[in-house]
């Protein structure tokens, strides 16, 4: 029997599962709480879930996590700054890039350089110089991002000379575009190398808690990471690339539910902590992403299967607006009361007193909500006073009630807001979730009732409502109502944006009342005589994630869908992990030109940089070599062993020359690949 782990992290819980590669059969299952604050104790907790000889015998552990996508939805990570070179700060500003991009304005700077398009003569300005005129911006940040116009020809000079001369002059580490993606779209590739620089200390956390937990337990297998394209890469090329891993748990999802369904058509609904994935699968093969993955505000080159993430989970921020006074389904991620109240018990007596006197209870800081510090930062100086002072309290104290932020720590939340702290990740909020109102109804019970019962009661009180069980029940179903809407109005602009490409990537305000009046009225008995309001889809909803089973069925059943909860889809991403492959694929273009005698000659766009040739022949030849020499060296950075033999393949673009008559070819991408079982 050839044993493989399969571990997912994600934003609430992290699951594991032994697996016999080799019968394709589940041995053993656990799951554990994620600890943000230090992921080795999660992981460790769900590893000890498991018999322990599975784990000291495996060949093979195999990750996939949310924790990438989590960061980029929430707008967490380290501080960083993106450089481009080739255009300047108006162009950008013109360009929006804020909006279009995601790259705040004050996060960029650019210099000009005057290269050619084909990458023959590259410009390289005066980096040092650079770097010590901005020196106070650039250390401003803990990782520099950096881009080149025409990188993909000309061997990006400009990045590896600023990615060296950051370490050389102040010790910061740099990312290069040109080492993530070959796409030509300067700004994207901007993008991409800033969301990599932000991801690499949420990865790096994560990866260093996995080995080191193993390394305790005497596994020596190899250990995999599940990319954003459903192959897999090794750990160390996971710390260097952690943007390739922003869709890792939906690929691991839709791997899964090929075991789940053998249907053609379908969605996988992946429903975390965080955010409910969802992927979509036609004639039984996973559809790709188009244009590199959009993730929240980031428009990236990253290649993956399509996966539409939203914020919507177990554990998403719920409240009473003291505007409307109605309950609100937030976007952020906050720990839930029930699971807070296991790890930090006197939280329910500071529940218990709030709930007295009752004078107190509007209040737009929602004060039954708790802080607590996940980590020190790096550079304190960087914070104001008031915020060195939260972290210094929640290091002593523990968790702090709002309504004691005075009092225990001397900040009136009127004038002081953790807001940055938490975006950072620094600080985590404790409140109601639909987790909380899964065990009022008992759909769940994994946790402490109680502090979720004191939570619901605390926002009846806010509501105006009386204090009993009648109506705290009638408020978590509200509250299921609310997740379920989401997830229908959500799964409907999905379908919508598949079968309509680009009339529906931002619905209008006319077709969200659509959409939620159709929601309002999908049991009504009496069909409004002027228009059935309906939305139905013939695709199969595949439920994946712990809580799916409570809410999937509902909106199955308003789309007139098929819905599919297998007995292991609450651990389907860590099982899901272990049925990747690698596959590393790379890609040399070749150009033609005119002289101005009217003669050809070739251009090789190698990754070393642009060469010219006189003879076509020559010019494959040569990006043959460099294509299969690249992707030996990728296929082995990802962990590829054994001896390497790439396919290589070449494709020619004709057209029809319309003065001739004859097929005239206008460009060749040379293709090299290497694909590998993980066993």
């Amino acid at each position: 029997m050839r044993i493989g782990i399969g571990i997912d992290t994600g934003g609430t819980c992290t699951d594991a599962v032994a697996y016999d590669l080799e019968a394709k059969k589940l041995l053993a299952k656990g799951k554990a709480l994620t600890t943000h604050s230090c992921l080795e104790v999660g992981i460790g907790n769900a590893l000890d879930t498991l018999p322990q000889e599975y784990i000291r015998e495996a060949e093979l552990v195999s990750l996939s996590t949310t924790l990438a996508t989590n960061a980029c939805l929430e707008d967490k990570g380290s501080r960083t700054k993106l450089v481009i070179f080739g255009m300047t700060d108006e162009l950008v500003r013109y360009l929006n890039i804020e909006k279009e991009y995601g790259i705040p304005l004050e996060k960029v700077r650019c210099f000009d350089t005057h290269g050619s398009a084909d990458g023959l003569h590259p410009d390289v300005p005066d980096i040092p110089k650079i770097i010590e005129d901005n020196r106070q911006w650039l250390a401003d940040a803990d990782v520099l991002a950096c881009s080149e116009l025409y990188s993909s020809n000309n061997g990006a000079p400009c990045e590896k000379g600023f990615k060296a001369g950051m370490q050389d002059q102040l010790g910061i580490k740099a990312v290069c575009a040109a080492e993530i993606t070959d796409e030509l779209n300067v700004i994207a590739r901007g993008a991409t190398a800033l969301l990599n620089a932000r991801l690499l200390p949420v990865i790096n956390d994560f990866i260093s808690a996995i080995l080191h937990d193993l390394q305790k337990r005497g596994c020596h297998a190899r250990i995999s990471v599940v990319r954003s394209d459903g192959t897999m890469m090794n750990a160390e090329a996971t710390l260097d690339k952690p943007v390739e891993t922003i869709l890792s748990g939906p690929a691991a999802s839709v791997l899964a539910g090929k075991a789940f369904y053998d249907g053609e058509n379908y969605l996988t609904v992946d429903m975390g902590g965080t955010t409910t994935d969802v992927s979509v699968v036609l004639g039984g093969k996973p559809v790709p992403a188009t244009g590199g993955i959009r993730l929240g505000q980031w428009r990236t080159l990253v290649q993956g299967v399509f996966a539409s993430p939203f914020a919507l989970g177990g554990d998403t921020h719920i409240w009473v607006d003291d505007k409307t006074m109605l309950t609100e389904l937030g976007v952020r991620r906050v720990k839930s009361l029930c699971s807070a109240a296991v790890e930090w018990p006197r939280l329910k007596e500071d529940l218990r007193r709030l709930l007295t006197p009752r004078d107190k209870h509007i209040n737009r800081f929602h004060l039954h909500e708790f802080l607590y510090l996940l980590h020190r930062p790096e550079r304190p100086e960087l914070y104001t006073k008031n915020e060195r002072m939260l972290i210094d309290a929640l290091a002593e104290q523990g968790p702090i009630m709002l309504e004691d932020m005075e009092e225990k720590v001397g900040l009136d939340l009127y004038y002081f807001s953790p807001e940055r702290l938490e975006s950072e990740g620094i600080v985590m909020r404790v409140g109601m979730t639909p987790t909380d109102f899964m065990h009022i109804k008992g759909d769940y019970v994994g946790y402490d009732r109680e502090a979720s019962v004191l939570g619901g009661r605390y926002l009846l009180a806010c509501l105006g409502r009386e204090d009993n069980e009648t109506e705290l029940q009638k408020l978590a179903d509200e509250v299921y109502d609310m997740v379920e809407e989401r997830m229908y109005a959500n799964l409907v602009q999905i379908l919508l944006r598949q079968l309509y490409p680009g009339k529906f990537d931002e619905l209008s305000e006319q077709m969200d009342i659509l959409i939620h009046r159709t929601w309002q009225t999908r049991n009504d008995e009496v069909k409004n005589p002027f228009i059935t309001q309906m939305f139905a889809s013939d695709m199969a909803l595949v439920g994946v994630g712990a809580p799916i089973h409570v809410f999937l069925p509902e909106v199955a059943k308003a789309l007139g869908a098929e819905c599919i909860l297998a007995a292991d889809h609450d651990v389907a991403n860590a099982l899901g992990a272990l049925q990747a492959r690698l596959n590393a694929v790379v890609r040399v273009s070749i150009t033609q030109t005119l002289t101005r005698d009217g003669s050809i000659y070739y251009i090789a766009h190698l990754p070393t940089g642009s060469v010219r040739c006189d003879r076509y022949e020559e010019a494959v030849e040569m990006s043959k070599k460099a294509a299969a020499k690249k992707v030996v060296e990728e296929a082995r950075r990802r962990g590829a062993v054994g001896e390497l033999t790439p396919v290589v393949r070449a494709g020619s673009s004709t057209s029809k020359d319309k003065a001739t008559g004859k097929m005239v070819r206008y460009g060749t991408v040379i293709e090299a690949e290497i694909e590998q079982e993980l066993f």
